[in-house]
């Protein structure tokens, strides 16, 4: 049973710092399974200890990005939480600081399993959050032994498990085929991204933020998305194409928000709603009015709510260090 609520974020100004987040007080490498080295950066207390952590101190979050995005993307995250959490950001293969290597959903587990191992100790428990391509790296990591070791709870932002092309609003034409074949051209297009202009801007901004997005912030997805490479961009577009996670959403047994912007145009929130009801334990589904794709950015506060809420139900620091 989960409860369904609908959020209208508030319209606070936030600081202008910019995409880059703090400096990292630990930068490591999680190697995978097939020796991929999965970049990963540590903010906050106790991110200055030694590689394997399991201090007991601060309670540990860690952040998965999504398709064309990288440790950046989660700047707003890392100012808020890292003052009194262990927040743990890691670039998916390709993107940002991992190298690109072999692509598909079982590199996705493996490289989270990795980086679970690389950063907590054994039976440790953390928050995990994961955005688009990340929270789908939560639902093909859900049956691994490593993920059920570490994962407290999760909280799957903006995201789906299957029909991502099909059911995508990213051109405004009536469902059916005609729609899903011109949809996989845009979304795999091998056309470079260029240097970001107003064009490009405003391009994005449609495809994936809400309309009232401020200019600052579409500002910063765009520095993200267009800094991921051509062949990378293209490559993993052709995974989400064929993505089928079901048997992973129901493996999925630990508590879990879903989130959600009303104004989603790639994961619209037909996909929310359809994860909440096949969640084993799904607590709540959250609707953002008028947010898009990018809930991260575009809504930090209500995100860091949730994450903080999750932490404070599901992490129990002291007992851990007893």
């Amino acid at each position: 049973m989960s409860l369904s609520r609908s959020l209208r974020p508030g319209r606070h100004p936030q600081p202008r710092h910019g995409i880059t987040p703090p400096v990292a007080d630990r930068e490591l490498t999680a190697v995978s399974a097939d020796g991929a080295r999965i970049h990963v950066e540590v903010h906050g207390p106790d991110g200055g200890t030694s590689q394997a952590a399991g201090s007991g101190g601060a309670p540990t979050v860690v952040l998965a990005h999504g398709w064309t995005c990288s440790t950046l993307f989660w700047a707003a995250q890392i100012r808020d939480l890292a003052a009194d959490h262990r927040v743990v950001v890691y670039d998916q293969r390709g993107h940002g600081r991992t190298p690109a290597g072999a692509v598909g959903t079982e590199q996705l587990a493996d490289d989270l399993e990795a980086v679970l191992a690389a950063v907590l100790a054994p039976g440790e428990k953390a928050v995990l959050a994961g955005h688009s391509m990340g929270g789908m790296t939560m639902m093909a990591a859900s049956g691994r032994a490593g993920f059920r070791q570490h994962a407290a709870a999760v909280l799957l932002c903006s995201t789906g498990s299957a029909r991502l092309v099909d059911e995508s609003l990213v051109l405004p034409m009536r469902a059916g085929r005609l729609r899903t074949r011109l949809t996989h051209l845009i979304l795999g297009a091998r056309a470079p991204l260029g240097p970001v202009t107003p064009v490009s801007r405003r391009i994005l901004k449609y495809a994936t933020m809400g309309p009232a997005s401020a200019p600052e912030r579409v500002d910063e997805c765009a520095r993200v998305v267009h800094a991921c490479p051509r062949a990378v961009r293209v490559a993993w577009s052709h995974v989400l194409g064929e993505l089928d996670l079901g048997k992973g959403v129901r493996e999925l047994d630990v508590p879990a928000i879903v989130l959600g912007g009303t104004a989603d145009r790639l994961t619209p929130i037909v996909h929310a709603k359809r994860l909440a009801a096949e969640l084993p334990q799904c607590l709540e589904l959250v609707e953002l009015a008028g947010m898009g794709h990018m809930t991260p950015v575009e809504a930090p506060e209500a995100v860091n709510a949730k994450i903080r809420e999750l932490v404070a139900a599901y992490l129990d620091v002291k007992e851990e260090a007893a």
